[in-house]
């Protein structure tokens, strides 16, 4: 059996970060996808909005990084709950619980061009997965600009180099 998801809309809130009896995070959340077709009559596009549940270490990524109007990519499961209202009417929801969450956009699209205190974070990664699955296209332009001095690399070279690779 597969049940996988994945989903790229925005926040319709801020995600809220609350802890359980035991201390564990977890953080919900709503985000609203556009469907891949429009309305024939209207030329307008769909949106459905799917709530969102994260655990844990992502619960807190996504509580720190995100907030509301932020694009976001979410990976998960599909998990359908049954519970009670305070009627005692017996209710179902449907939630994605997220596995990995991804930037769907980077900071400079999302605030407007300014990039904050969040360097490493605001191109785009996610927590829960060791590749970063976007990152950002360098900004095009028509006019010509001088090439760029050569960036200071953040790797240091090795000193007793004796020829032999590691592999």
């Amino acid at each position: 059996m597969l049940n996988r998801i994945i989903l790229m809309g925005r926040l319709t809130r801020d995600p809220e970060l609350r802890r359980t009896q035991s201390g564990t995070p977890v953080a919900s959340f709503t985000l609203a996808v556009d469907r891949d077709f429009a309305d024939k009559a209207t030329g307008n596009r769909p949106t459905d909005f799917i709530d969102i549940v994260a655990w844990r270490g992502t619960a807190e990524f996504v509580s720190k990084y995100f907030s509301k109007g932020r694009m976001a990519v979410v990976e998960g499961r599909l998990q359908i709950r049954d519970w009670q209202d305070r009627e005692g009417n017996k209710r179902r929801s449907a939630e994605v619980v997220a596995d990995n969450i991804y930037f769907g956009d980077s900071r400079r699209d999302s605030d407007g061009g300014s990039y904050g205190n969040r360097s490493n974070s605001s191109y785009g990664g996610s927590y829960g997965s060791s590749n970063n699955s976007y990152a950002p296209a360098a900004p095009q332009s028509n006019s010509y600009s001088a090439p760029a001095a050569p960036a200071v690399s953040e790797f240091a070279e090795l000193s007793d180099d004796d020829g032999e690779l590691p592999f």
